[in-house]
Formats: structure tokens, C-alpha cells, sequence
């Protein structure tokens, strides 16, 4: 029994040597910053051209709708004027009427291609304004309008560093193509597939892409003292079904045990309580990986052995729900519909259910997961709309790392993390077609900001625009 005792007390000092020096090496990798000779941008420029692009109303609209389309035309035109030493050095097409695509040819028939987009729609005005939103206001150290966050401030900004490096004479190496999408909010469609049409019709074959996706994220996790520059390699996939419970129906008084309503509210009840399985694997890992890195030591002793610690971590991190949404597929009931009196029953309810794949779950995935949580033969699954999860891109590769590097030398030391991107972008196009796709968009981007998206008093300060030009100057000028 003393012998039993000893062996167990040696294997767990043996346990505790192990979490210690896993915990000890697991640090945050060196900066790659790069050295710069970029000037500092005053912000100054690009801000009065962000505000004259936001006083074009490009509100998203399905293709062709008549009369919406005069201020599309008048922002491409616009655009050549405001970055004419840029694009008066490419080429340009026309996809479907409103996507302009640039190319600015490189030196290198040898050193391949990269695709830069971002998407100058916007969506509708909502709520009360303390600010026009059409104006492009310039005040209080921001740019005040819809779009100056999303998307037409980063457009600007990536156009703006071409410009510059273009002044100076500069000549990529690499053929860079520039893709200003249309109808990014309204599922591109005839943007981005256009893009990808396009490129694929006339054999370019392109090695990387970036597009929005994530920000350098500040105090949105609160274990971490540093900014987070999330560089996202991958993107949910999208799928909404329609479940409908079937019944008999008849009058409110004389009521069944069980009608259409409640047999849906049963696979609604059991579809919250059994979410689609996730955990620590794939880039959901990566991201984590990274991440534990800048976190305190407690955090870092779990991230750090998650090969011990796995179900307490997954535990803790299902509690939140930004935090569970990178775990696994997301389940979200969004509309309901059942008998159009309040004393008929009805002989069918039925409920819309939106989830957001995580690239290890397939549509078919999702389907079995719903038919799992069914006991009843009256319920039947319609499939809406499914469109899979992205390809991960590689994380490891000069792209991803020029891309860190820039991140650092112009944000300091930042924490370099592969993310996944939770919403959709014009990226899960490109994906389809393009070598790896990454999804970030340099912007400082905190907690506060989150309610800005698609929502009142839109504004982009100046200091991240300034940054945003310096940021894509040394992108630009590596390839």
C-alpha cells in the first residue's frame, strides 16, 4: 500500500514538473515588427476624402432597382479624381455595372498576385442621429456618417497608401488588383461572385486576398492587457432552415395535450439546451493558442496544458457568448409564425432558425443535429439557405506574417492571433476561388465601437484612418 502511495505521489509531482514547464514555455512569440521609414500620416487628407465618400448615398439595393443607382456612378467617378496617382497608373473594368476592379501591374510576371477589396455600400439610416449622416462631418477628432467604419473608411485608406507609394514612383512586384464591391450588405452576389467570375473568366489566378473581417481589438477581453491585431483566417458559414410543426388544429377552447405550438416549441427548447458540439479544434484552437499567450498566469496554466485542462476551458469559455460563437456552430431561433386569430389553433407553427457554421460542420452537419433533437413525425426540416464554412487559410506563410509584422510596426506590440470572422463577408466569395483569404481591417476597434456597426452616429477617428494609411503603405510596398 506505502509503495502504491509513493508511485502516486511521484506521478503527480511528475504532473506538476509537466504543467509547469508547458506553462513556463508558453509565452508570447517575439515581435516581428518590421523597420519602417513610412511617414507618419496626420490623418488630415484621408479624412476630408472619407467625408466627401460618405456623402454619396450608396445604400445597398438589389441589382437593377430602378433610380437608386446615380450615386454608385457618381462615387466611381469620383474615385478616379480623388486617387489619380494611383489609379491613373491602372487598369480598370467594370463588373455588373458597379464594381469597379483595378489593376496595378507589377514589375514580376513571376511573382504572382494579390486581390485587395473592400466594399463602398452601405446600409439604411436607422434611429436618431446627433449628426447628419449624410454630411461627412469632420469634428470632435472622427469622421462622423454612415460608412465611415464600414466599409468606406478602410477603402479610403488602402486607396490613399496606393496613392502615395504611386507618387513616389513606386511599382509593385506582384500584379495588385483592387475590388470596390457594391452589394457586400446585401450578400454580394453580383460584387464579389463578380469579382470572382471575372478573375476566373480570364484565367488570374491570385495567391492571397484581404478584405475586412477584424480590427486591432482593445479592451474587449478583459484578461488581456494588450491590443489584439485578430488577422481572421477563416469565415462562418451561413444556413437557415425552417422547422414547422403539423397538427389538426380546431378551436382555442377545446385544446389537445399537444398542438403544432407546442410540439415547435419542444425542438425549439431542445435545440437551445443542445447546441451543435464544438470545442478547442482546428483554428477555434490556433486562436486560443495565441491568445492564452498574453493572458495571466492563471489563464496561461490552463491554455498552456489544454491537453489536461480541455473540458475545463471549453467549459468556460461555452459561458460567454463571443466567446462560445468561436467554439461552435451558432443556434439562433429568429422568427416565429403559427395561427393568424388568438382562438384558432393552428394546424401549423413553424420557426426560422439561423446558424452560423464553424468550418468543421458541413450543412449536412447541422440538418443531422436538428433531426437528432426531433422525437415527433409531425415536424419537418426546410432548408432555406446553406452556404458552408470557408477553407482555413495558412497562418504560417509570408502573407499572414507581412501582415503581422505591419500590424506591429505600426501598432506596437500587439498580439498576433488567427481569428475566425463570426459574420459574412465578401471574403467567403473569394474563398472560392482565391489561394488563402484574410480578413482584417486596421482599425483600433474597442467595445464602445461595436454599437457603431450598421448603427447610429457612425464615426471613424482620425488617428485610426492616419494609421489604417500607414498600415497598408507596408503591405503595399512588399509586394
Amino acid at each position: 500500500m506505502l509503495r502504491i502511495l509513493r508511485w502516486i505521489g511521484l506521478a503527480f509531482l511528475v504532473l506538476l514538473a509537466v504543467i509547469a514547464f508547458n506553462t513556463i514555455r508558453f509565452t508570447p512569440p517575439a515581435s516581428t515588427a518590421i523597420a519602417t521609414d513610412v511617414p507618419k500620416n496626420d490623418g488630415r487628407i484621408i479624412s476630408e476624402k472619407l467625408a466627401r465618400a460618405i456623402q454619396f448615398k450608396t445604400i445597398s439595393h438589389p441589382q437593377n432597382t430602378p433610380g437608386r443607382s446615380l450615386d454608385f456612378e457618381r462615387f466611381m467617378d469620383w474615385i478616379g479624381t480623388a486617387f489619380p496617382n494611383a489609379l491613373g497608373a491602372m487598369d480598370r473594368d467594370i463588373i455588373n455595372g458597379f464594381t469597379p476592379i483595378y489593376k496595378w501591374a507589377g514589375s514580376d510576371p513571376a511573382a504572382g498576385a494579390v486581390l485587395i477589396s473592400g466594399h463602398y455600400d452601405v446600409v439604411p439610416i436607422e434611429g436618431e442621429w446627433s449628426r447628419d449622416p449624410w454630411a461627412g462631418e469632420i469634428s470632435e477628432g472622427f469622421v462622423w456618417g454612415r460608412g465611415a467604419l464600414d466599409m468606406k473608411g478602410g477603402l479610403m485608406s488602402v486607396l490613399e497608401a496606393a496613392d502615395l507609394l504611386a507618387a513616389q514612383g513606386f511599382q509593385p512586384k506582384s500584379d495588385v488588383y483592387f475590388a470596390l464591391t457594391h452589394d457586400e450588405e446585401i450578400g454580394g452576389d453580383f460584387g464579389s461572385q463578380g469579382v470572382v467570375d471575372y478573375l476566373r473568366d480570364n484565367n488570374i489566378a491570385i495567391d492571397w486576398s484581404l478584405d475586412e473581417g477584424s480590427f486591432v481589438l482593445r479592451d474587449i477581453i478583459s484578461s488581456i492587457d494588450a491590443d489584439i491585431a485578430s488577422i481572421n483566417i477563416a469565415e462562418k458559414g451561413y444556413m437557415t432552415v425552417r422547422i414547422t410543426a403539423h397538427d389538426e388544429g380546431g378551436h382555442s377552447s377545446l385544446p389537445q395535450r399537444q398542438t403544432a405550438v407546442t410540439k415547435l416549441a419542444e425542438v425549439l427548447v431542445a435545440l437551445q439546451n443542445e447546441p451543435v458540439a464544438g470545442g478547442l479544434t482546428g483554428v477555434t484552437r490556433d486562436f486560443f493558442d495565441r491568445l492564452g499567450r498574453h493572458m495571466g498566469l492563471a489563464e496561461r496554466v490552463l491554455f498552456a496544458n489544454a491537453w489536461l485542462f480541455k473540458p475545463v476551458i471549453e467549459g468556460v469559455l461555452s459561458g460567454a457568448n463571443t466567446t462560445d460563437a468561436m467554439l461552435r456552430s451558432s443556434t439562433a431561433p429568429t422568427m416565429l409564425e403559427a395561427s393568424d386569430t388568438e382562438n384558432v389553433l393552428s394546424q401549423a407553427a413553424s420557426a426560422v432558425v439561423n446558424f452560423r457554421l464553424h468550418p468543421r460542420d458541413t450543412p449536412d452537419d447541422i440538418l443531422a443535429h436538428i433531426q437528432d433533437q426531433i422525437e415527433s413525425d409531425d415536424i419537418s426540416v426546410e432548408v432555406l439557405r446553406a452556404t458552408p464554412a470557408s477553407p482555413v487559410s495558412d497562418h504560417e506563410n509570408r502573407a499572414f506574417t507581412r501582415l503581422a509584422e505591419a500590424s506591429q510596426a505600426v501598432f506596437g506590440d500587439v498580439a498576433i492571433v488567427p481569428g475566425l470572422t463570426i459574420g459574412g463577408t465578401d471574403s467567403a466569395k473569394y474563398s472560392q476561388y482565391v489561394g488563402d483569404s484574410y480578413r482584417f481591417l486596421p482599425f483600433v476597434f474597442t467595445s464602445d465601437d461595436l454599437a457603431l456597426m450598421h448603427g447610429k452616429d457612425e464615426r471613424v477617428s482620425i488617428e485610426n484612418l492616419a494609421r489604417a494609411v500607414e498600415f497598408y503603405q507596408l503591405v503595399l510596398g512588399d509586394l
